[in-house]
């Protein structure tokens, strides 16, 4: 049983950073990449970014490129989503992820929720002043 748990969500303002850590638990079924996903109310989740656990390949979703970055501890299973620059469109609740996928079969998806099989309860994330 797979056990992944978010952290790190918050209040900041506009500008802001946080960093959201997700650690995984349990595992008993190897997975090969962890992303981050949010999902804002009324709307779709959708993918964020995400990273092999083997090279440590990223991914990211336009709408953060050059203000997110997702690193990986495999020590401490844990992958981390550092959050610069906020807008308000950050506001939503962050799941992170695993795909037991690699980033290459997933040939251009790796961003899509359906390639991912274990989900954290989420921490929400609010960008406001």
């Amino acid at each position: 049983q797979v056990q992944l748990v978010e952290s790190g969500g918050g209040l900041v303002q506009p500008g802001g950073s946080l960093r959201l850590s997700c650690s995984v638990y349990g595992v008993t079924l190897d997975y090969y990449v962890i992303a981050w996903f949010r999902q804002a109310p009324g709307k779709e989740r959708e993918g964020v970014s995400c990273i092999s656990k083997s090279d440590g390949s990223t991914n990211y979703d336009d709408s953060v490129k050059g203000r997110f970055t997702i690193s990986r501890d495999n020590a401490k299973k844990t992958v981390y989503l550092q959050m610069n620059t906020l807008k308000p469109e950050d506001t939503a609740v962050y799941y992170c992820a695993t795909s037991g996928v690699s980033i290459k079969t997933m040939n251009g998806l790796e961003l899509s929720r359906y390639n991912y099989d274990h989900w954290g309860q989420g921490t929400q994330v609010t960008v406001s002043s």
